[in-house]
């Protein structure tokens, strides 16, 4: 069970956002993520909860930040309940989309296991729905993934399988590239690994239509 912290900054002027505690792994149903964000100064900020089902589609989502919590499915398509912080609103939403996304490296991960990309295979377009911090507001995006290369690298704790994905944004087509191995991001826009207290997961193959 991989643990570990990320430290998630501002891509384009690198200022310091959030501190992220993580710990994920496979389970029964497919896999899980759960982690707690600080602030810079070291407040609590914010929580994930994900909960991935064998084909990558997301069972269960809870996300806080601040007094702001989202919780969502994939149900026709995919759907969610956002309650504000007096807790006296709750706004739900429906979008026809693949599954959720947003500032954690966890809807990386996720994304990566929906679609199940192999280094031969054309780009992949994607719709997720965003939730943009810092009021958990939601927002549809279109995405497409390609993976460019899948390379294994020796470690002290054996080989490391290390994906190259390159993930560009249909609305504006800017364009990034993440590097994830197994369940754990190793690098992206944003996000840095700052701490991994044990090896990466690896998932078991995808089962048979």
């Amino acid at each position: 069970m991989p643990r570990g912290r990320y430290s998630l900054h501002d891509p384009h002027d690198h200022t310091p956002l959030a501190e992220e505690h993580f710990q994920c792994a496979p389970g029964p149903s497919g896999w899980r993520y759960v982690s707690q964000l600080t602030t810079p100064a070291g407040d609590h900020s914010g929580s994930v909860d994900l909960t991935l089902d064998e084909l990558g589609r997301p069972l269960r989502l809870e996300l806080h930040a601040g007094s702001w919590q989202v919780r969502g499915a994939a149900l026709d398509g995919v759907t969610w309940v956002r309650t504000d912080p007096t807790g006296a609103h709750a706004t739900e939403g429906n979008v026809a989309a693949h599954a959720f996304t947003g500032t954690s490296p966890a809807f990386l991960v996720a994304t990566t296991r929906l679609l199940r990309l192999t280094p031969s295979a054309s780009a992949t377009r994607v719709r997720l729905v965003a939730f943009t911090d810092p009021v958990l507001a939601p927002r549809t995006v279109d995405q497409s993934w390609t993976l460019l290369k899948r390379e294994t690298h020796a470690t002290d704790n054996g080989p490391l399988v290390v994906e190259e994905y390159l993930v560009t944004a249909l609305d504006t087509g800017e364009q990034h590239t993440v590097h994830i191995a197994g369940d754990v991001v190793l690098a992206a826009p944003g996000i840095e690994l700052e701490d991994l207290e044990s090896p990466p997961s690896t998932f078991p193959a995808p089962p048979l239509d």
